[in-house]
């Protein structure tokens, strides 16, 4: 499938290299993010970008976001403060388009379609795959991020899995709502495990938490998020599923703003704001 905005190339199964246009000052993030902000607004304001009257939200200008913390380095939070790579490219977007920032919601993952669906947020962002079940709920943004699956165990444990083949008798966790989920519910479709060993759990924070404790043996999980959990604590990657998921940010069906944000992430693309944040969060 073509997309217009990812800014990754896969080396091998389990890593990805970043294609970095990053500016040569050092600059602080926020305040990198908020002059950018600046520029769409007011871009907004000579009519070159953002929305307009007519729009579904019948003029309001405020783009209220939400997502599910617990998921580093996309969304989690730090000191509590909500942090997190979705967290800037969403508001870069959403000041770039020409809207506000609204309040962020912090909700479970597989609570965000609805939540999304009956108004309470306008903008999902949380490294939600795109999928065709999902796309008949909500609408989404041009891809913005590209991502397998990772298989993660105990560092120095038992189970040193090479294959799904060797998850037979294993005890398989992920988080709830999520494509980890799908693999899980895969391998239990196919009895390589039981469908008493399989474990949910409302974020992977806890997954990891459970895993570093024994009371699971694998956690299945996107690969960025699993290397962010392999840099510090006591788990480590087995091996990878090819899955050639893709992100983006959800939005409602009728919601004539989504133009607006897809034009902000072409532009941020485009003059390097993406390799800025891709850099932050991932480098």
């Amino acid at each position: 499938m073509a997309v217009d905005i990812l800014c990754v190339e896969t080396l091998n199964t389990d890593s990805y290299k970043y294609r970095s246009m990053t500016p040569d000052a050092n600059i602080d993030r926020r305040s990198y993010l908020k002059a950018v902000g600046a520029v769409g607004a007011s871009g907004a304001l000579a009519g070159c970008t953002g929305g307009s009257d007519d729009s579904d939200d019948g003029g309001n200008n405020v783009i209220n976001p939400g997502t599910a913390p617990g998921f580093p380095p996309f969304e989690y939070t730090q000191d509590g403060e909500l942090v997190g790579f979705d967290v800037d490219l969403a508001e870069a977007a959403i000041e770039r388009a020409g809207y506000e920032v609204g309040e962020w919601t912090e909700i479970e993952f597989d609570s965000l379609i609805p939540s999304l669906t009956q108004g309470n947020v306008d903008l999902v962002a949380a490294a939600m795959t795109i999928t065709e079940d999902r796309q008949q709920q909500i609408a989404f943004t041009d891809p913005y991020y590209e991502s397998d699956q990772a298989v993660l165990v105990r560092e120095g444990g038992d189970l040193s899995p090479e294959s799904v083949d060797d998850l037979a008798g294993a005890v398989v966790g992920a988080q709830s709502g999520t494509t980890g989920q799908d693999e899980v519910e895969a391998l239990v479709d196919d009895g390589t495990v039981a469908a008493d060993d399989v474990r949910q759990y409302d974020n992977y924070t806890l997954g990891v938490q459970d895993l570093e404790n024994g009371n699971v043996d694998v956690l299945i999980i996107d690969i960025p998020v699993a290397e962010n959990f392999a840099d510090g604590r006591a788990v480590t990657i087995a091996f990878t599923i090819e899955t050639g998921e893709v992100y983006g940010m959800g939005m409602r069906q009728d919601d004539d703003r989504l133009a607006d944000i897809n034009d902000a992430l072409a532009e941020m693309q485009e003059d390097g704001t993406y390799d800025e944040l891709v850099t932050e969060w991932f480098e």
